[in-house]
């Protein structure tokens, strides 16, 4: 363990000297191992430092790039983008920059790859969330069609023109009876954080009865057949056809959440940010509260939903292969720029020696987390990518 400890304090020191001065010191990616400097710079959490790793100098760029350690990241931030299995850069909105997959383009492939994850972090962590809804697709069952469909949660009033705005379900005399909602997003590609839901309250009934579900869940996936829902006339909305459930494949399900029986847009905050692919969501809305005076069925009505997160579009999309949700990722580099803050622009410059001190400032602090870390931990294990484990003396 004494010599780990030296490899890792070395490694550190190194690291601090090169972000201190890059053109001094001895490159530590050059004395040690390859598993050792993987480890060292695996505990980089922000993307952002690892770019600024690759602006230290050309060796620290080509060992990044070459271990495809923002792919990494990326894929520890976000599981689902280990559902990309190519990526496709288009430099144009016409003609994609693809090279062939041989030896001689292998290095060209691996670029690729890092522009593709670098961009697509950044662009992750450095986005602020706005509603992701687009359009409305289906709902499984309408009272009232149209005065009453699922394209009325749209809006976030309950009275537009004058006239109640909200969707109703049918009435049920088994409280026990669920029904979902189905959206398009705004991108194909969406981090979702949240997601808001209005029960409606019918002001024009006696008592003025508010129609929540009991609960809510929410899944986000993609369609079965994408081109059924990649025209732009708008005649994919099913709401008064058959209920089209079966025609998605369903990713991702969050917990069940209660819903209060209450006249204002509840908040559900994921337990973890969803990296929705696909650009579908369907809210479940579990079981009834409320009947209705008039006919004692039970119903649910909404007023609203919203989705909070960070479309990704027109930076990125993806083209889904089949329903195992393995996708090609498509990376557009030339609208980056159209979705990051400006101060995020900072990162693609090498040139200004403040953010390497920064940048040795705070690994400082990261070296003494880590040092904690394996003195806790005891052997340090090394995963060479077998099913074996290599323990290091």
């Amino acid at each position: 363990m004494d010599n780990i400890y030296s490899q890792f304090e070395f490694g550190m020191g190194m690291i601090r000297n090169k972000a201190d001065d890059i053109d001094g010191g001895v490159d530590f990616i050059e004395r040690l191992e390859p598993d050792m400097c993987i480890k060292i710079l695996g505990y980089l959490e922000d993307p952002s430092d690892l770019v600024r790793v690759c602006a230290v100098s050309s060796s620290w760029r080509v060992f990044v790039i070459s271990n495809g350690l923002c792919k990494e990241i990326c894929q520890r931030m976000f599981p689902e983008t280990s559902n990309f299995d190519h990526i496709v850069e288009i430099r144009n909105m016409f003609e994609p920059t693809e090279t062939k997959r041989d030896d001689s383009a292998e290095w060209a492939c691996l670029e690729r790859e890092h522009r593709a994850y670098a961009s697509l972090s950044r662009c992750l962590t450095s986005l602020t969330g706005k509603n992701c809804i687009l359009d409305a697709i289906s709902a499984s069952s309408t009272d009232n069609y149209p005065e009453e469909s699922i394209k009325n949660t749209l809006e976030p009033s309950d009275r537009v023109n004058q006239r109640a705005s909200y969707w109703s379900s049918k009435g049920q005399s088994d409280p026990t009876v669920s029904e979902t909602l189905i959206y398009e997003l705004a991108a194909n590609l969406c981090l979702i954080t949240e997601v808001q839901v209005h029960p409606f309250q019918a002001y024009f009934q006696f008592g003025f009865p508010i129609y929540s579900s009991r609960a809510v869940r929410f899944h986000v996936g993609h369609p079965k057949v994408p081109s059924e829902f990649d025209n732009d006339d708008g005649d994919h909305f099913l709401d008064v056809k058959e209920f089209s459930d079966d025609k998605f494949v369903w990713t991702h399900s969050s917990p069940e959440f209660p819903m209060a029986q209450e006249n204002q847009l509840q908040t559900f905050k994921l337990p973890e940010p969803v990296f929705a692919i696909g650009g579908i969501l369907k809210v479940e809305l579990l079981g009834r509260v409320q009947t209705q005076e008039t006919d004692g069925q039970y119903y649910i009505c909404i007023t609203n939903v919203q989705v909070v997160g960070i479309p990704l579009s027109p930076a990125f999309d993806i083209d889904v292969a089949d329903e195992h949700q393995k996708c090609t990722l498509k990376y557009y580099p030339g609208t980056v720029s159209l979705l990051l803050p400006p101060k995020s622009l900072e990162l693609q410059s090498s040139s200004s020696p403040s953010r390497f001190h920064k940048f040795s400032s705070s690994l400082r602090t990261w070296e003494q987390m880590i040092l904690n870390t394996f003195r806790a931990a005891g052997p340090l294990i090394v995963d060479d990518g077998d099913s074996d484990n290599e323990y290091l003396d």
